[in-house]
């Protein structure tokens, strides 16, 4: 009892020094934009030395847990459930909950972006820039994105970090060692310790989070500042409301509807990961923190989680979606390009699609962006009217999916007799 009351207070105190490191990194990167004068000690050796280093050292080793961690944790997810037909009623209605409301988001953040017009009145000649960098993205057409979930050799979709075909690969070798039970008992435990050494390894490089968050987020307000967000505030203001809308309304909405759980309760549990999601702005990093959250302080069985969160940090990306619905808005506003209901019809659907094939990586939305304005007849060139202020918007929506995904995955436990309510409502 004593130890698991330490570990719980653990627990706690980690994600507590994350979200201090957080703030703090604000106030170190504004203080460095504002406070600081502009010097080679500041900008290579400090700003585009040290806090770079740091940081981007820490997120390549949460990109180095993820391809293993997602093979491992799905394998194991998919065998646990061990009923195929069960795991099947599992996979379609995480499915289905991603789709519907990806769907939504898109939806709502079309509606918002033509209530707030952020590209009315706006002077392309001052803004207008990074032209260059965008022609060089590459869109994935639809039936690409269809033929890439399929793995032609899973070995080197495990070297290039193809997830989807990672997933599809995962999922099969799951279901076979369910299926075969006794037969296949050695290789089913080689996935299984595998899983306990990639999570160990995952708390490892977690215990290097704040700092490496408190580097990354430093070195964004550093570089960026309050004051580049001014010519973009409405463009910016659309996409927090809208975002907000999806987490603490739709979700929450769908929560209570579906579970009878308390939603503040919920938010108040869960808030931890979403500070640490938006740090990073990677899906992919939160995989870990999200199984251990939902099943310590939610009540969510980790047989559950461990197939539906690596599922949806792959294919539920609500924020991007909303990221692509305002900015649509803002595009069409800005060039002076009507859109009709069937456009926008195209766009959410277009948008919808594009999140299965996006990864679950910083600023990756940018790139499926390119197809989606391509659906409608938008310049992609106006993509580079929103490439500076995207860290800041990635970092949200990047809270928003994570989110999405949780609440996704307790829902889908709730309806598989998963979730102990006990758990959710006793005090952390």
């Amino acid at each position: 009892m004593t130890k698991t009351t330490t570990k719980k207070k653990q627990k706690l105190g980690l994600t507590t020094i994350i979200f201090l490191a957080l703030i703090l990194g604000v106030l170190f990167g504004a203080a460095l934009c504002y406070l600081v004068p502009d010097s080679s000690f500041k900008n290579d050796i400090l700003i585009d030395g040290i806090l770079y280093v740091i940081g981007q050292g820490f997120i390549r080793l949460m990109k180095m847990l993820v391809v293993p961690l997602v093979l491992c944790s799905l394998v194991c997810g998919s065998m646990a459930i061990g009923d195929t037909k069960k795991l099947g009623t599992v996979g379609v209605r995480t499915l289905l909950f991603y789709l519907v409301t990806t769907a939504l988001a898109v939806t709502v953040a079309i509606t918002i972006g033509n209530i707030i017009n952020p590209g009315i009145g706006l002077d392309m000649s001052k803004i207008q820039t990074s032209g260059s960098t965008v022609e060089t993205m590459q869109a994935t057409s639809f039936s690409e994105t269809l033929l890439n979930i399929l793995p032609d050799n899973p070995f080197k979709a495990l070297a290039n970090g193809e997830m989807l075909q990672v997933i599809v690969f995962a999922l099969i070798i799951g279901v076979i060692l369910a299926k075969l039970g006794e037969r296949a008992e050695t290789v089913a435990n080689f996935f299984s310790q595998f899983n306990d050494i990639m999570m160990e390894m995952t708390m490892m490089v977690m215990s290097l989070a704040p700092i490496g968050v408190f580097c990354l987020i430093s070195r964004t307000f550093a570089t960026i500042g309050f004051s580049a967000f001014l010519p973009l505030a409405k463009y910016m203001i659309a996409v927090l409301i809208a975002l907000a809308v999806q987490c603490f309304g739709v979700y929450q909405i769908l929560l209570k509807i579906f579970t009878g759980l308390n939603p503040l309760k919920f938010i108040k549990k869960f808030f931890p990961v979403m500070a640490f999601a938006f740090s990073t702005a990677t899906s992919n990093a939160t995989i870990p923190l999200s199984i251990d959250t939902l099943n310590k302080k939610v009540g969510v069985s980790k047989k559950i989680s461990s197939f539906t969160i690596p599922l949806g940090a792959t294919i539920n990306m609500d924020g991007t979606s909303i990221m692509q619905g305002v900015a649509v808005v803002f595009a069409a506003q800005a060039f002076n390009i009507p859109l009709t209901l069937t456009d926008y019809l195209i766009v959410i659907g277009t948008a919808t699609l594009a999140s299965i094939g996006t990864a679950g990586v910083p600023s990756v939305g940018l790139v499926t962006l390119t197809m989606v304005f391509n659906s409608v007849g938008l310049p992609v060139e106006a993509i580079g009217l929103i490439m500076g202020i995207d860290r800041i918007l990635d970092m949200t929506r990047t809270a928003v999916n994570i989110t999405g995904d949780a609440v996704c995955t307790t829902i889908v436990a709730h309806q598989n007799k998963a979730l102990d309510k006990d758990v959710f409502y006793r005090e952390s």
